[in-house]
């Protein structure tokens, strides 16, 4: 993978992590448009970096939410931080379960799958129109609401089904007030994506092997800066209940993808 490839895809990646259209279809989308020959591994090995590197930008971005969070674990009193963090904990297990159980199956999907991540754009789109049209509400996130967006989450994994548009969606629909679900959203895969990268490095980094590092840091770099632009901007977008032109956006790319396929 060259460069200027890598940039291409750290920007859609940091761009499309936040807005609610799929950031792994989208980048699924682009590796098969640039003729990316990589195996299943190193491709999602990309795919994995890149998140990696959106999850930086959302501890930026999210500082202090993020030491709230680390407060909650270590203080050992039962107050909101603490409620926050179990949130945050339950909210990933069930992506973790299925990422850890079915690891081998979910490579296999991250290999140039166009019609497949069309579909699943498509899916993402009926989601997000329907959020869209559901009533304004200042509800907080509950512990069985978590489990719940978590389980969204986990089904996520699909290429195609944004991780963020499935979260937030979910949240809406359970009544959780628009910027509330989103902060929750965002904070909720930045364990998954760490917990991710260290399996990885346990495991010998034998995804990585004969891999250029090059291309894996630039494309990081690209990824990062244009999470940190995405991040702030989403937010804004959901509290102005703006998710139907994303739902659009996700019928049309998600109808051309099948027609490539």
């Amino acid at each position: 993978m060259s460069i200027f490839e890598a940039i291409i895809l750290g920007v859609i990646q940091g761009l499309t992590e936040f807005l609610p259209v799929s950031s792994s279809g989208h980048l699924e989308l682009a590796k098969s448009l640039l003729g990316d020959n990589s195996l299943p591994e190193e491709s999602l090995m990309m795919t994995v970096v890149l998140h990696f590197a959106t999850a930086l930008s959302t501890l930026v971005v999210f500082r202090r939410e993020v030491i709230e969070i680390f407060k909650g674990l270590f203080q050992f009193k039962w107050n909101d931080e603490a409620k926050f963090s179990v949130k945050i904990i339950l909210s990933m297990l069930p992506a973790a379960i299925i990422g850890v159980a079915f690891n081998d199956q979910i490579e296999a999907l991250f290999s140039h799958q166009v019609v497949l991540v069309g579909i699943m754009l498509i899916a993402t789109g009926m989601l997000l129109f329907l959020a869209d049209r559901a009533k304004k509400t200042e509800r907080s996130v509950s512990f069985g609401n978590a489990v719940i967006i978590g389980v969204a989450q986990a089904i996520a994994i699909l290429p195609g089904i944004s991780r963020s548009g499935a979260t937030i969606s979910t949240s809406v629909l359970l009544g959780i007030d628009r910027e509330r679900a989103a902060r929750f959203s965002f904070l909720m895969v930045v364990p998954l994506i760490f917990g991710k990268m260290a399996k990885d490095l346990l495991d010998g980094g034998s995804a990585m092997a004969g891999m250029d590092v090059l291309p894996l840091a630039v494309g990081a770099i690209a990824a990062f800066v244009a999470g940190l632009i995405a991040c702030r901007w989403m937010i804004a977008l959901v509290k102005k209940s703006q998710l139907k032109y994303f739902s659009y956006y996700c019928f049309v790319v998600g109808i051309a993808a099948i027609l490539l396929g």
